[in-house]
C-alpha cells in the first residue's frame, strides 16, 4: 500500500518526502545551485553589443519568438547566454536525423556505450560551432553588433561561450542532480517569461482605472490552469499491453511464468514536434527579412498573411505539427525490435502470434496513438492564439512552452520518486 500511496502522491508531496533522504537532498540542493548560477550568469551583458540601439530598435525576426522562449528573454536583453541551449537541441536533432541517413554514423550510436560517448562529444563541438554561427548571423541582422570585425568576434566567442556554460551546467545537473539538466534549463527560462509576463499583468492591473485588466488577469490564469490539468492528464496516459512469460527452467531454477505489462505512452513524442513546426514556419520570415528587408513587398506579404495570428499560419502550422508528430514517431518507435525482444525473452502478447504478428500489432497501436498525439499537439498549439483573437487575452505563454514546463515538472517528480523507491523509502516513511 505505502508503494502505492508513493505512486500517487502529488510533486510536493514527492519533494517533501525526498527531502527528507540526506542524499536526495544534497541533490536537490545541487540542482538548484546549479539553476540559479545559469540565471545569474545570464544578466551580464555581452561584450561588442551596441546597447543604444537594442533599446531603439524595433526589429524583429520570427524565429526570435522561440530563441527568447528557451533563453528566458536572454536574447532580447543581449546577454552572454542570448543562445542559451538552443543550438544544443539544433544540434542533437541534426544528429538524430543524420544517424538515419549515414550508416556510419547509425552503427557508432547501435555499438554501445562508447559509440554513444562518441556521439555526444561531436554534438557538443557541433553545439559550439552552431553556436557561433547563428550567434553573429541573428545578432548582425539585427544591427546590434558594433562596427569592426572584432566586435563580430567578440559576439560569437562570447555567445558561444555561454552556450558551452550552459551546456556543462545541463551536463552537470543530469550527472550530480536530479532531472534531466538540459529540460531544467529551458524550464527556468519558461519559468522565468511566465513570471515576467504575470507581473507585467498585475502592474497594469493595479495601475488601471477599469475591471478589464482584472478580468483579463483571472481569465488568463484560468485558460493556464486548465491547459496544465489538460496537458498533465494526457502526458500521464499511457496505453498498457498485456505480455505473458512462458515457464523455463535454467539448472536448478525456474523463470517467467508471469504476466508482465508493456506502456506505450500516449504523447511519445514529447515537445519536439512543435518545436520543428514552429521553426519552420519561423524560418522563411527570418530567411525573407534578412535578403530583402523589412520592407520588401515579400516580407510585407508575409507579415500581412503569414503573421501568427492569421488563418493560413495557423492551419499549415498545425499540418506541420501533424507531419512531425508522425515522422518523429517512425524513427523513434521501433516495433521489429520491440517484438524481438518480447520474443527472445520468451515473451507473447495475448491472441497474437510472436515475430511480425507481434510487431505490426505493436505498429497498429502506436498509429493510433501518434493520431490522437498529432491531433492534440496540433489543437493545443492553436488554441492560445485562438483565445488571444477570440477574448482579447494576451497570454504570457505558448503551447509549447506550457507543455515543455508540465513534461519537465512530471519527468522531474517521476526521477525523485525512482530515487526514493532505490534508497528503500518506503521502510522509513
Amino acid at each position: 500500500m505505502a508503494k502505492n500511496a508513493n505512486k500517487k502522491s502529488g510533486v510536493w508531496t514527492s519533494l517533501r518526502n525526498a527531502w527528507k533522504v540526506e542524499d536526495i537532498r544534497s541533490k536537490l540542493v545541487y540542482t538548484f545551485l546549479m539553476l540559479l548560477l545559469f540565471r545569474l550568469v545570464g544578466v551580464i551583458p555581452a561584450p561588442g553589443i551596441d546597447y543604444a540601439a537594442v533599446q531603439a530598435s524595433t526589429a524583429s525576426l520570427p524565429i526570435l519568438d522561440l530563441v527568447n522562449m528557451m533563453t528566458g528573454s536572454n536574447f532580447a536583453n543581449m546577454t552572454i547566454m542570448a543562445m542559451g541551449i538552443t543550438p544544443y537541441i539544433n544540434s542533437s536533432i541534426i544528429m538524430q536525423l543524420l544517424t538515419i541517413a549515414i550508416p556510419a554514423l547509425e552503427r557508432m550510436q547501435k555499438s554501445g556505450p562508447e559509440g554513444q560517448k562518441k556521439i555526444a562529444q561531436i554534438t557538443r563541438y557541433a553545439t559550439v560551432v552552431l553556436a557561433v554561427i547563428q550567434a553573429i548571423g541573428l545578432v548582425s541582422s539585427l544591427g546590434y553588433i558594433k562596427a569592426g570585425w572584432f566586435n563580430y568576434l567578440l559576439v560569437g566567442v562570447t555567445m558561444a561561450g555561454g552556450t558551452a556554460l550552459a551546456m556543462w551546467i545541463g551536463e552537470r545537473i543530469t550527472e550530480k542532480g536530479i532531472g534531466n539538466g538540459i529540460s531544467l534549463l529551458i524550464f527556468a527560462g519558461i519559468i522565468s517569461n511566465l513570471f515576467t509576463g504575470i507581473t507585467s499583468m498585475l502592474k497594469s492591473a493595479f495601475t488601471a482605472t477599469s475591471l478589464i485588466p482584472w478580468l483579463q488577469l483571472l481569465g488568463m490564469l484560468f485558460i493556464m490552469l486548465v491547459m496544465i490539468v489538460l496537458v498533465t492528464f494526457v502526458d500521464m496516459g499511457v496505453r498498457r499491453i498485456n505480455v505473458n512469460y512462458a515457464k523455463r527452467v535454467s539448472g536448478r531454477k525456474m523463470y517467467g511464468g508471469q504476466n508482465s505489462v508493456l506502456p506505450i505512452k500516449v504523447v511519445s513524442v514529447g515537445v519536439l514536434p512543435l518545436i520543428f513546426a514552429y521553426s519552420f514556419m519561423a524560418f522563411p520570415g527570418t530567411i525573407i527579412q534578412l535578403i530583402g528587408g523589412a520592407d520588401s513587398g515579400i516580407a510585407i506579404w508575409w507579415s500581412q498573411y503569414m503573421n501568427a495570428y492569421s488563418p493560413l499560419y495557423m492551419i499549415i502550422t498545425a499540418l506541420l505539427i501533424v507531419a512531425f508528430t508522425y515522422f518523429y514517431s517512425s524513427i523513434s518507435f521501433q516495433p521489429e525490435e520491440m517484438a524481438k525482444n518480447i520474443q527472445q525473452q520468451g515473451g507473447a502478447i495475448p491472441s497474437v502470434r510472436p515475430g511480425k504478428p507481434t510487431a505490426d500489432y505493436l505498429a497498429k497501436v502506436n498509429n493510433r496513438l501518434i493520431l490522437f498525439a498529432a491531433l492534440f499537439l496540433a489543437v493545443l498549439a492553436t488554441v492560445p492564439t485562438l483565445l488571444t483573437l477570440l477574448l482579447g487575452i494576451q497570454l504570457p505563454f505558448a503551447a509549447s512552452s506550457l507543455l515543455i514546463a508540465v513534461s519537465v515538472v512530471l519527468e522531474f517528480k517521476r526521477q525523485m520518486d525512482d530515487l526514493l523507491v532505490s534508497r528503500n523509502y518506503d521502510s522509513i516513511s
